[in-house]
């Protein structure tokens, strides 16, 4: 069902990185063309020889990047679905808000919302239940971005709690149903 299929996979800063690579992996043994765009935290917790090596493509994580000045709108075009995997507290409120720094938000700034773009949120507990992340939320799906749900259990703090980043096998069959 995903081949062939143009996503664009962006990854905000947060521990969660390695479970967006196993989404990736599974992506791409699946047959879908991936495009990866990287927030300069999301570097912080993955490498791009990693992404690149999963993806088959150079990462894109720089509005300005010689030969990728209009990335954010022609990756737009290009693209079937486009999803943020994982999706930070800072992430969610930036594009809820239409703050537009760095390609991930641009790119959200210029999207066209006939085609599915997905957040998959992954936080501290209290990050997602703060009222501007709630309403970010909000915001968001009313916009037309489907929100996935978080997973419980431990968090990579210790604490015990909602905001995990959903399975790899629960993304993935979200991205395909949005596809189907």
């Amino acid at each position: 069902m995903l081949k062939n299929k143009k996503i664009l996979f962006m990854l905000s800063g947060s521990i969660s990185c390695f479970k967006a690579a196993q989404v990736l992996s599974d992506l791409k043994k699946q047959g879908a063309e991936i495009q990866v765009l990287v927030s300069p935290g999301a570097l912080q917790f993955i490498g791009e020889a990693t992404l690149e090596g999963l993806s088959g493509r150079e990462i894109i994580g720089n509005d300005f990047k010689k030969g990728h000045m209009m990335s954010h709108i022609d990756l737009v075009k290009w693209c079937d679905l486009a999803i943020v995997c994982p999706a930070t507290a800072i992430k969610i409120n930036e594009l809820a808000h239409g703050v537009g720094h760095g390609i991930i938000n641009s790119l959200f700034l210029a999207f066209d919302f006939s085609k599915p773009f997905l957040i998959a949120p992954a936080m501290n507990t209290k990050m997602l239940n703060h009222p501007a992340t709630k309403k970010s939320l909000i915001t968001l799906k009313s916009y037309g971005v489907d929100i996935l749900d978080t997973g419980s259990g431990q968090l990579a703090c210790g604490d015990i709690g909602e905001g995990r980043l959903l399975e790899p096998v629960d993304i993935i069959q979200r991205i395909d149903a949005c596809l189907a």
